[in-house]
């Protein structure tokens, strides 16, 4: 009973503290806060709660990244409601105010880098791919166009998570669209009250780096925990400083060096063009093929069928160059790269790319007879839904995904024979390891295995299948 004295005695104190203030109670209380705070405070406690909640359904790190982003979307609204007490201030005061939203994003993306590992990894890159849509408030004069191209930046993800979980899991479909609501109401909240802009106050004090919101909070929304994790705001700070990129690309600007490694294995060298060498070398290799996506019925959708050809695309959209419907194109080259950008080709049909420099990541998806050529990624390469594609690191590569491909070749460096290359689904893989003579040498990555039960648990061996 004491303790639920206490409780009500510390509600009464917060409640009394809210009315301190002329129009915060009652009637009046549009007057205490701002309405575009208000409005704010309705997204936050909309569609961000059903984001949280879903997020704690599902559990484990997709939780935690919920949090994270709740934390960062709390530290917006006081920057929101500092906005809506002060007058604009100078660039290196309003710089300080946004660094708890910059923390918060570069927190958020921290958590994906150090769980690639996760089973949600892509619930993970969905959100840390958009969730640079927070530092809206120092985009001038299109916020309301930056979260948009901060939300398609989460799409590839999201599809991935609703092909998946389609027919599988409602909820995790139902997690895909409370989020993606946020960005979208976000968008229509920036369009009626910050169009051009954060929207500062014409009266009170100029806001300085140590400005804080007034202490009465609106009514039925609890106050931002003391000391808010730093949150995230990804105004346009690259990590790699002039020195340090000039350098790397004095370092990989070689010249014709760059693609002359792809001669190395000439055609009647390859096994897969050449089938005498298979029955002169050893065993044929046989494995499952590929998951093709089933075509559509005939009669499902006719305009489908007289629809004409997506016009090829190569453009950079925000952080991401986007490499579309390219058909026999065979200099295509992205050279202006920085490390935060990520490389997205999709349906391009015997052509070449090159891509210079170094970004965090690249996804091939639905190509076929494609040669890449890159120099350095920190993140990962992934091969999808993909035939014939042949890839070629010249400088360095943590991770090497292939998934529903048949036929990929990949011509490592000296610099990456410590890459990772994960498969599955998968066919007709080839790793060529480069030999102190400057040619290549090629292993077959299985494609069959043995599982047998040792008594306690399934023991899985590559097979090695006799000629």
């Amino acid at each position: 009973m004491e303790r639920l004295v206490e409780r009500l005695e510390k509600a009464v104190e917060r409640l009394e503290t809210v009315c301190q203030g002329p129009g915060m109670c009652g009637e009046g209380s549009s007057k205490g806060v701002a309405q575009y705070v208000q409005a704010f405070d309705a997204l936050l406690s909309g569609p961000v709660a059903e984001y949280v909640k879903i997020s704690k359904e599902v559990g484990g790190d997709v939780q935690k990244h919920a949090e994270m982003v709740h934390a960062g979307l709390m530290s917006e609204r006081a920057l929101l409601v500092v906005a809506s007490q002060h007058q604009q201030p100078a660039e290196n005061a309003f710089s300080a105010l946004l660094k708890p939203i910059s923390e918060q994003i570069q927190a958020v993306q921290n958590f994906r880098e150090k769980n690639r590992g996760s089973k949600m990894f892509n619930h993970l890159s969905a959100v840390s791919e958009s969730i640079p849509a927070l530092g809206w408030v120092a985009m001038a004069p299109k916020p309301g166009p930056y979260v948009k191209e901060m939300t398609d930046a989460a799409m590839f993800y999201t599809n991935r998570i609703l092909k998946e979980y389609k027919d599988v899991d409602k909820k995790q479909v139902d997690w895909v669209k409370a989020y993606l609501s946020i960005w979208t109401e976000l968008q229509a909240y920036i369009k009626e009250y910050h169009t051009t802009g954060l929207t500062w106050s014409k009266t009170g004090p100029v806001a300085t780096e140590g400005a804080k919101a007034a202490p009465a909070a609106p009514a039925g929304v609890a106050p931002p925990p003391p000391g808010p994790p730093p949150p995230p705001a990804p105004v346009s700070s690259s990590t790699d400083d002039s020195a340090s990129r000039s350098a790397l690309f004095a370092q990989i600007n070689r010249g014709e060096g760059i693609t002359s490694g792809l001669r190395h294995v000439s055609d009647d060298m390859k096994t897969h063009k050449n089938p005498a060498l298979k029955n002169q070398g050893g065993p044929v290799r046989s494995g499952p093929k590929p998951f093709t996506a089933p075509k559509p019925a005939c009669n499902a959708n006719p305009s489908q069928t007289t629809s004409p050809k997506a016009p090829p695309l190569l453009e950079l959209e925000g952080k991401k160059w986007r490499v579309e419907n390219q058909e026999n194109a065979t200099n295509l080259v992205i050279s202006d790269t920085e490390l935060k950008q990520v490389a997205y080709v999709f349906k391009c049909t015997n052509s070449t790319l090159q891509i210079k420099g170094k970004i965090n990541s690249i996804t091939l998806d639905n190509c076929k007879k494609l040669g890449l050529v890159f120099d350095d990624v920190v993140g990962i390469v992934e091969i999808i839904n993909s035939r014939d594609v042949k890839v070629q690191v010249m400088g360095k590569v943590p991770t090497i995904s292939i998934n529903k491909t048949d036929g990929c070749h990949v011509y490592l460096s000296q610099s990456s024979l410590d890459c990772e290359i994960v498969s599955a689904k998968s066919s007709e893989m080839n790793v060529l390891i480069p030999t102190e003579g400057g040619d290549f040498t090629e292993f077959p990555v299985p494609e069959q295995f043995k599982t047998v039960w040792n008594g306690q648990k399934l023991v899985t061996t590559v097979t090695e299948i006799a000629g």
